[in-house]
């Protein structure tokens, strides 16, 4: 028996509404995944036990001061080999540590403010082609997870086949966030 218009529209009406339903039962048992109260500086997430963070929240309002890769600075441009001109994962981590410092300074913004490192690191040819993620995790340990600075950031630290210059073991990206009360005037 084929159905007629007022049919159609009929049962069309009743599916709606049972979705509608189902989505509103569904709203009402499933918790809220966004904070009760708004978020007023960056918040971090994660492990008391991890070096770092598994997340940071930052309120929409909040601004923030991204770094370009940033790489080690010459330690003897005359020296003979890598670490000579630069030194080895760690030494060149903490250089870099230091450089995203000075940046973040003239900035009126500290390593306090830093809520995210993106950590390329290349290969030590020294160390058989391997990785040196301990020289770079003891390095990020001088600076962050401290007394000093008990900020712990989230982080990502990837291996990549090289970077521009093939004497540098790694470079960092820094994300920062501007303390709330912050006038860019």
């Amino acid at each position: 028996m084929p159905m007629n218009l007022k049919m159609k529209v009929a049962a069309g009406a009743v599916i709606v509404s049972c979705l509608a339903a189902t989505a509103s039962v569904y709203a009402a048992i499933t918790p809220n995944k966004y904070p009760l109260a708004p978020i007023h500086e960056a918040e971090f997430y994660g492990s008391p036990s991890s070096s770092i963070a598994s997340a940071v929240a930052m309120p929409g309002d909040l601004a923030t001061f991204e770094t370009s890769g940033t790489t080690p600075s010459v330690i003897n441009k005359d020296g003979k080999t890598v670490y000579e001109r630069y030194g080895d994962t760690e030494t060149q981590g903490a250089s870099v540590l230091k450089n995203i410092e000075k940046q973040l300074k003239e900035q009126g913004l500290s390593l306090k403010d830093v809520t995210y490192l993106r950590v390329y690191i290349a290969p030590d040819a020294a160390k058989g082609g391997k990785f040196d993620f301990d020289g770079w995790f003891a390095a990020y340990a001088k600076y962050f997870n401290t007394k000093d600075n008990p900020t712990k950031t989230a982080r990502s630290t990837v291996g990549v086949a090289g970077l521009v210059n093939a004497d540098w073991l790694i470079e960092i990206e820094a994300v920062a966030a501007y303390p709330s009360n912050h006038n860019q005037d």
